[in-house]
């Protein structure tokens, strides 16, 4: 089985002194804690909530405390009163920030809402292991939890589209990044682990026009059979080359709109009832037909059966020479490693980008050992800065057999946070302690300008003092 199913899309901390406001999080679990109260689901028991904070028109319930601040725990070495200060002075930067963005006419569209409520519940659902389980959990539908997702939802997009108007023009320059490291004790610099970044040029052994040809009879015969009366369960147990869905019968499970690659999706979204068979499809993993087994709203279920064309050994060997010549080519001078990436790679997301891979987790060109496939690793290990790899034989994300080029760009062992080595982290670090001055500002002016009210059991610590310190009697 490939290591992306033939239906579906593919999907370093550090820590360090910094301002008491923070980048708004958007808090997925207290989303999803604010459709309850903080008392399990299903239980009896009561728990009676109340309102601890107003701003402007805006209010905050005992239970969106307990919530984020129960969401935070794992996230902080705060505990009891101190994490319940933090957390209630971020939600009451929140509340301004919405405050705001209703005095400036700040929209979102239902289309931004829906797909953010899409997101999360998906996160939901992995978190959880099915949608049943979810359901059950609350005692609420996928839809009616959607529908209280929806307010939710909304604000916090409305928080984060003010706080990009406050912050989303600054930038963090060479000085900014220096006088930010100046700042930082010496002990205070974290430890980062060993990194490589590298590059790529991924060529995939093609498919002979004769193999798709065969291919696509193959399919259309199944499909053939089963409009005639043939099982289709039976048939993708016997012939679908997605081994993991052959074993269900072809069945994928539940699935949301978005989580399919698009070819799939498309037509297997427009299939109406479940005797309906579609026509071919083709997509980066092969031929499929689909059977829709249950629809509810967004979210589909269905079977379906896969043909894979196959490449020749000619094929492979024709591809690994090429792959060779271009090698050769690179270290002789006559073209570059980006132009080749350029010309030849079939990796649409590095090959724009000069072949340098993005680490998905961090957004940058690092990565740690365990983040680089285990070959790849073994190979880059041998290699010195610079050096350009000889043909890796590999597979793509959707199973197709691959040659890759590498070439190393940069390793570091690990060492303790340096601007030499280090300097795109620390100006993310710069920039968001920047960003984050900026916002503590502009809340110390618009708090003596907006009504705020917070419980006095709730005055304990420093920080919410400073929220109604401008009070007038």
């Amino acid at each position: 089985m490939p290591t992306r199913t033939p239906f579906k899309k593919m999907k370093s901390k550090i820590s360090l002194p910094v301002n008491r406001i923070l980048t708004i999080p958007v808090f997925i679990v207290a989303c999803l804690a604010a459709t309850t109260t903080f008392a399990q689901p299903g239980k009896d028991t009561k728990v009676v909530d109340q309102i601890i904070a107003v701003v402007g028109n805006n209010i905050i319930l005992l239970s969106d405390l307990e919530a984020q601040a129960q969401q935070a725990l794992p996230q902080t070495n705060l505990r009891g009163e101190a994490l319940r200060c933090r957390v209630l002075d971020q939600l009451l930067l929140q509340k301004l920030l919405l405050h705001q963005a209703d005095l400036d006419s700040i929209t979102v569209s239902d289309d931004q809402v829906e797909q953010k409520i899409n997101q999360n519940m998906s996160y939901f659902i992995q978190q959880i292991g099915s949608v049943e389980k979810l359901e059950q959990y609350y005692g609420k539908s996928i839809a009616e939890l959607k529908e209280e997702f929806r307010p939710v939802v909304r604000d916090q997009l409305l928080v984060q589209q003010m706080q990009s108007k406050l912050t989303g023009s600054v930038t963090a320059s060479p000085a900014d990044v220096k006088s930010f490291l100046d700042n930082v004790p010496v002990d205070s610099l974290p430890l980062i682990n060993a990194e490589v970044e590298y590059a790529q040029i991924l060529m995939k052994v093609p498919v002979s026009k004769e193999e798709k040809q065969s291919s696509r009879e193959q399919i259309d015969a199944l499909r053939t059979r089963i409009v005639n009366g043939d099982d289709f369960s039976t048939l993708a147990v016997l012939y679908s080359q997605d081994k993991e869905s052959a074993k269900q019968g072809g069945e994928l499970g539940l699935v949301n709109r978005g989580d399919l690659v698009p070819e799939f999706e498309a037509v297997a979204f427009r299939l109406k009832n479940t005797s309906e068979v579609s026509e071919v499809v083709e997509s980066p993993f092969g031929f499929h037909i689909i059977q829709l087994i249950e629809r509810r709203g967004e979210r589909i279920n269905c079977r379906h059966i896969l043909i894979r064309p196959k490449v020749t050994s000619a094929d492979v060997l024709a591809t690994q020479l090429q792959a060779d010549s271009l090698v050769a080519a690179i270290k002789a001078g006559t073209t570059t490693f980006t132009k080749a990436a350029e010309e030849f790679s079939d990796d649409k997301d590095s090959k724009l980008n000069e072949g340098n891979v993005i680490n998905p987790a961090s957004g940058s060109t690092r990565f740690e050992p365990d983040q680089v496939d285990p070959m790849l690793l073994f190979q880059l290990d041998k290699m010195e800065i610079g050096d350009v790899s000889a043909p890796i034989p590999g597979a793509t994300r959707e199973g197709d057999q691959a040659y890759r080029i590498i070439k190393l760009n940069g390793r570091t062992q690990p060492h303790r946070l340096n601007i030499r080595d280090d300097y795109q982290r620390i100006q993310e670090l710069a920039l968001s302690d920047k960003q984050n001055r900026i916002l503590e500002n502009w809340r110390n002016k618009r708090k003596g300008l907006t009504y705020i009210r917070i419980v006095e059991d709730l005055l304990v610590c420093p920080e919410l003092q400073e929220w109604v310190a401008s009070e007038k009697p």
